[in-house]
């Protein structure tokens, strides 16, 4: 059984003027549609190739003779969730019990943003930040490259990909632009909602 690429949750120019269709023929047509061919090629013929894609991420990590086979998994599963968590007309804040948490974990909604800024900015090279659960708490984290919170044994609720071929088409060297802008019009709440549930 291969691995598939999932559909975008919307069209390549869903949204636009904040990430380009142009970003989305490089990054889901070509970078995500990459990973999952290598993924494919990489477990061919052993014992991972019909596992679920989230035991594949777990059976990999720290293997150093299954790198490849790491990193290509979790950017597939990676991207996927990062599509997910955007969505046209996004970004405000988040209501009901994820509201109420976000502002007893951070102190305030505007604390947190600050906080997932930080960590989004701050991540050197290539990477994620992410809003989890640990255990019955929220926190922001940063993860280098492929890494993600599956293998922490936190349960993520969203994430914004600072990978450079994330934004450089739209957004060129500012990050923190993208970052920005990701929280202010993009965030899909009702994912991260549902992934708290």
């Amino acid at each position: 059984m291969a691995f598939g690429q999932p559909p975008l949750p919307y069209d390549f120019n869903a949204l636009e003027p904040h990430m380009s269709a142009r970003t989305f023929e490089f990054h889901y047509g070509k970078h995500h549609a990459a990973y999952v061919t290598n993924l494919n090629n990489l477990v061919k013929d052993t014992e991972l190739a019909d596992k679920p894609l989230v035991e594949v991420i777990q059976a990999s990590f720290k293997d150093t003779a299954k790198t490849g086979i790491f990193n290509n998994a979790a950017q597939v599963w990676n991207h996927t969730f990062f599509w997910n968590s955007m969505k046209s007309g996004g970004g405000g804040k988040p209501s009901g019990d994820l509201a109420a948490k976000i502002d007893a974990t951070f102190g305030s909604f505007d604390k947190f943003k600050e906080d997932f800024k930080t960590a989004a900015a701050t991540q050197f090279g290539s990477g994620w930040a992410w809003l989890v659960m640990e255990g019955d708490t929220l926190k922001v984290t940063k993860t280098p490259n492929a890494e993600n919170p599956l293998v922490h044994g936190q349960k993520p609720l969203l994430t914004l990909d600072v990978w450079e071929h994330a934004y450089y088409l739209d957004y060129q060297n500012r990050r923190p632009d993208f970052i920005q802008t990701f929280l202010d019009e993009l965030v899909n709440w009702d994912f991260a909602t549902q992934n708290m549930a």
